[in-house]
């Protein structure tokens, strides 16, 4: 029996445990990057393991969320990140050289090796057959220092493309497709990988846009093989001597199938307010819409920016739409000026943004009040974009650019055919905006520098023999980490400061809630399916933490936020029984007694519900390693202990 490619990458990485389906295996890292929304956190949190040199291939730190500057606390942070990325070995990619998931696939990701970064959509890398997952700053901070990633060994899932894409049908809407067959909690605990003689009709690009949304399956990682397509992308990159080819056996058995016949596919959009709210943009119709996004780590890359560039020429943005368009690296932007695509997207009135991410982690371009945006992004949850009432749609790059023209939703099948873009055999190389690390031992001298806005991150107490506590607050399904703790323009620059951030915990469902868990002491939160989907922020779980949380208890979890609040020691519950979710009210007071020995024992744990007199059965599976951790109050204090 052969191997998916999957296996393959996980055999030839893994340091402890064993390859079995469902039990806790640790990784080797080959790569890692960063982002600064999640960066300081991470780079305090490396320090406090007192590690000199990173010990990966390659470690690479991206300023790229947090780059609009209304006031100090953004500048110190990029200060701060790339000062600690000259000490310590770790290459820094300055503010305006990219998004990091768009320049690491250009310059540094390399077929077969792992790469786990603090964002969730480092899975991007899946698109040149790399293991590539999101995680939290804790776990790359671990990885930087030599140690392994830990994770589920996870079940494959065979995702089969046959056939090849029509004038106008893009990747966009192959993952939209998979996500509206599989929906946003159906890749937890699972690989896509994909295969079928469809692979070799897409480009790196658009593989990579396909493994960059995987992120809203809740799948561990998307990956392709690494072919001759892969070879090209990287000989264009000037990095051919990087390719190696990747692919799973003939033999190779996987746990599921899908199957998707690219010709078959037509332009989708994800509706309001989740990515697998799926419809076509047919069915949605020509409805009036107030402005076009397009850009983001999903669709930033030359080919998505020179098809719009071809779909625009000569035209004009509606007079009621406002376009914005932020080319994913500097490469991407140099090569649009130089071969006129630029003067183009000018000349139709798109208004050009930086290198960022920009809009889609809401900083800036927040639309109208109750306004509907296209947007070529991967997450249009309830409020992300800065805009509570936004009505956020997820499109190709295809339809954003024909909406935009139109003003209205507009399946661009309608513009007849195709207008022609020719894609470079080589890439313009320029990596002058990527600083080096200081050599060891140019890097003792090198100094630190800290803004007042940076405060250490709280560590967590062992566990208690008991937890007493009253529930806080009691939310639904598919609690976002946006819901946990926001993003946007107002709130992503306290991210160095998890006291001032904590007071934004939770206010997109409770504005009061801060206030009442601070007054509470200690508290436990209750949730319902998919708590915790979206991103790797940890500071869903370092907010909750400095305020008090001690447990989570709800139906399931998504696996990035799970592992987080276990690096933290806040106890992920479950309810053995769904139903029991209705049996806890917000301001009733739960006993969780003997929880310790109950944890080290492995034993069955119980919730006293005493303000309504009832024994609620709950689960917490955890490894042996998992079991340490929560016992010792997080991952730093589980280190500490073990050497």
């Amino acid at each position: 029996m052969g191997y998916t490619l999957t296996e393959k990458i996980i055999r030839e990485h893994i340091v402890d445990g064993e390859p079995v389906k469902g039990t806790e295996i640790g990784l080797k890292i080959d790569q890692t990057l960063t982002q600064d929304a999640t960066g300081t956190m991470a780079y305090l949190q490396f320090e406090a393991m007192g590690v000199d040199q990173v010990r990966t291939e390659r470690s690479v730190a991206y300023i790229d969320h947090n780059t609009l500057q209304s006031g100090f606390e953004n500048a110190d942070d990029h200060r701060f990140i790339g000062s600690i990325a000259k000490k310590h070995g770790i290459w820094f990619s300055r503010p305006g050289n990219g998004i990091c998931h768009q320049v690491h696939l250009e310059r540094y990701g390399k077929p077969g090796k792992t790469l786990i970064g603090s964002d969730s959509h480092t899975p991007t890398g899946g698109g040149i057959g790399m293991f590539a997952c999101g995680a939290g700053g804790l776990d790359v901070a671990v990885a930087m220092g030599g140690g392994a990633y830990y994770i589920t060994m996870p079940q494959v899932v065979k995702i089969n493309l046959t056939g090849k894409l029509n004038d106008w049908v893009s990747a966009k809407d192959v993952i939209l497709k998979v996500l509206q067959i599989l929906s946003v909690k159906g890749g937890i605990g699972k690989v896509m990988e994909y295969t079928g003689e469809g692979v070799k009709t897409l480009s790196v690009p658009e593989r990579a846009t396909i493994t960059n949304m995987g992120a809203e399956l809740g799948a561990t990682t998307s990956i392709f093989p690494s072919d001759e397509i892969t070879r090209e992308f990287l000989k264009a990159q000037g990095r051919e001597e990087d390719w190696v080819e990747l692919k799973a056996d003939d033999d190779a058995v996987y746990d599921a199938e899908v199957n998707i016949d690219l010709s078959e596919l037509v332009p989708l959009a994800a509706c309001p307010h989740s990515p697998d709210n799926v419809k076509t943009v047919e069915e949605i119709g020509n409805i009036k819409i107030d402005q076009v996004c397009i850009g983001s780590c999903t669709n930033s890359s030359l080919q998505d920016l020179l098809k719009v560039a071809h779909i625009l020429k000569g035209k004009t943005v509606h007079p009621d739409v406002s376009l914005a368009i932020a080319p994913g690296s500097k490469q991407v932007y140099n090569m649009m000026a130089q071969c006129g695509a630029l003067s183009d997207l000018i000349d139709a009135g798109a208004r050009i943004l930086e290198c960022a991410c920009g809009p889609c982690i809401g900083m800036g371009q927040s639309p109208n009040s109750n306004g509907i945006s296209l947007r070529t992004f991967n997450r249009n949850f309830e409020g992300r974009s800065g805009t509570r009432d936004g009505q956020i749609y997820l499109v190709s790059p295809e339809t954003a650019a024909a909406s935009a023209i139109a003003g209205v939703f507009t399946d661009p099948r309608t513009l007849g055919a195709m207008p022609p873009y020719v894609m470079p055999e080589r890439f313009y190389i320029n990596d002058n905006m990527v600083v080096p690390p200081a050599s060891p031992e140019d890097a003792k001298n090198v100094e630190v520098l800290r803004g007042p806005n940076i405060k250490p991150f709280p560590v967590n107490t062992p566990l208690a023999e008991s937890i007493e506590a009253e529930v806080t607050l009691k939310v639904g399904d598919n609690i976002t980490t946006d819901h946990i703790m926001p993003a946007g323009a107002k709130i992503l620059p306290l991210r160095s400061n998890i006291p001032a951030i904590s007071q934004h915990c939770f206010e997109v469902c409770d504005e009061t809630f801060p206030k009442r868990a601070l007054e509470a002491g200690k508290s436990i939160v209750v949730g319902g399916v998919n708590y915790g989907q979206g991103s790797s922020r940890e500071h869903a779980a370092l907010a909750p933490l400095y305020l008090g949380v001690k447990a989570i208890i709800c139906k399931s979890f998504a696996r990035i936020h799970r592992q987080n609040l276990i690096n933290n020691g806040i106890l992920p519950l479950e309810f053995v029984n769904g139903d029991d979710y209705e049996k806890i009210e917000q301001g009733d007071k739960l006993v969780i007694a003997n929880i310790r020995e109950v944890i080290k024992n492995g034993s069955d744990i119980i919730v006293k519900n005493e303000t309504k007199g009832i024994d609620i059965p709950v689960k917490c599976e955890l490894s042996e390693r998992g079991k340490g951790m929560i016992l010792a109050g997080g991952l730093l204090n589980y280190t500490k202990q073990n050497g």
